[in-house]
């Protein structure tokens, strides 16, 4: 499994790119912004995106989509609890203080809900909804040899996802890490949403948010 992974966008959000080299299929996950070097990575490997799968739908994870949906033919693929900050980008750039514009707003093609697996090629996902940064956070699980965690904005290196904007919770949040992340392998490595990769093992030892779970 082809794993690449570089920020994005004025609030660098990081994309994931996920490609099977035997059929040269791919998932792309939050492709936040720079939709021409998201299509540039995917040229370089020799891939085509299946896939778009959205961890949650704020504006920073979602501002390239409509765009890559338009030259790849891909599903756009998220949680139907967070089709209403999805319908409110306009809203939501406000809240940014007109630091980024509102993005084209790309059609929906399925609803994922927890236990759904996505498959391109080789690769199969498994959806996990993890609620509290918002109400349909999802993550993703690839339980490969090396298996693989996208966490989106729910869990950081060192840190969880900020549940003070519209529709978060932190206990629903500290709730999805402690039922559906800390059952995962400790060898399980984590790509969040921003900054550094870390791992389970790690974030269950060190994490400060996470030592009374």
């Amino acid at each position: 499994m082809l794993v690449e992974t570089f920020p994005v966008g004025l609030l660098q959000c990081n994309c994931v790119v996920l490609g099977d080299p035997a059929s040269g299929e791919a998932i792309v996950v939050d492709p936040g912004d720079e939709p021409a070097r998201v299509q540039q990575v995917l040229r370089e490997h020799g891939l085509r995106c299946r896939a778009i799968l959205i961890t949650h739908t704020h504006i920073d994870h979602v501002g390239a989509i409509a765009e890559l949906k338009d030259a790849t033919g891909a599903k756009l693929m998220l949680h139907r609890a967070d089709v209403p900050l999805y319908d409110m980008l306009g809203v939501q750039a406000s809240w940014l203080g007109g630091m980024l514009e509102a993005p084209e707003r790309a059609a929906v093609d399925e609803h994922l809900e927890h236990g759904d697996r996505v498959k391109a090629g080789a690769l199969e996902a498994e959806t996990l909804h993890t609620p509290g940064h918002t109400p349909g956070s999802l993550c993703f699980h690839f339980a490969a040899a090396e298996p693989l965690l996208i966490a989106g904005d729910t869990l950081f290196a060192g840190s969880v996802g900020r549940t003070d904007l519209p529709g978060g919770d932190f206990e629903q949040e500290l709730a999805s890490i402690r039922d559906r992340l800390l059952t995962l392998d400790d060898r399980t490595r984590v790509i969040a949403g921003h900054g550094p990769e870390t791992t389970i093992g790690r974030e269950r030892r060190r994490n400060p948010f996470l030592q009374e779970l």
